[in-house]
């Protein structure tokens, strides 16, 4: 397992709450995850935000794959999560 690390640029999933909640309608930092490429399951809020992208990247911070991609046009909002094998979401 590849020892992640961080720097100015990297934050937790929590500092782009507010968009996961208007794309999902609920508040998804809480929601369970698992990663595609590793398998490392923890909440949505856990992972690794990078926002100095023109979108934002969240990475799994076990292995730093690409978990979830999130990019806002001006014809709508374009996500990927290929690199989740599942989100779970509370009732």
């Amino acid at each position: 397992m590849k020892e992640s690390t961080t720097d100015d640029r990297t934050l937790d999933a929590n500092a782009v709450a507010g968009m996961l909640e208007t794309l999902f309608g609920a508040d998804m930092t809480v929601a369970d995850s698992k990663c595609a490429a590793c398998g490392r399951e923890g909440e949505v809020g856990t992972l690794l935000a990078y926002t100095m992208a023109p979108g934002v990247v969240l990475r799994c911070p076990a292995c730093s794959a690409v978990m979830l991609r999130m990019v806002e046009t001006p014809r709508g909002t374009l996500v990927e999560a290929k690199g989740l094998a599942f989100v779970r979401m509370n009732r």
